[in-house]
């Protein structure tokens, strides 16, 4: 009992500080970072269904601001499905590693731009 309120306690304490350094146009990580620890606090939530969650909201975030993408349904599924199969391992229960995803997710999107650049 003691250990789950220490454990809600450290992650609002982090979501705050997160939301405190954000930056107003919010990037990937950013976006990430916030999603899960937010995420996290809900004890119905577990580690598999925050990451699944926040890397598709964040994604698909990230590629709406991007307004000049065409075919950015497609692209946004290849990242999400790159993202999910090489990414999501990066996450722990205490700490998103928001900088790992990001990076991670940055090649997925470098390989499905690639990918989709190369066709006719």
């Amino acid at each position: 009992m003691e250990m789950g309120k220490l454990r809600t306690v450290g992650l609002v304490t982090m979501a705050v500080v997160l939301m405190v350094a954000g930056k107003s146009n919010a990037s990937f990580n950013d976006c990430y970072r916030k999603c899960f620890v937010f995420c996290m606090i809900e004890p119905s939530q577990t580690l598999c269904s925050c990451t699944t969650h926040c890397l598709k909201d964040c994604i698909f975030q990230e590629i709406q601001n991007d307004v000049g993408e065409d075919d950015s349904d497609n692209l946004g599924f290849c990242k999400l499905g790159c993202a999910f199969a090489m990414c999501s391992s990066f996450s722990t229960n205490h700490t998103p590693n928001g900088d790992k995803v990001d990076g991670c997710v940055g090649s997925c999107s470098n390989k499905c731009i690639k990918s989709y650049s190369s066709l006719p």
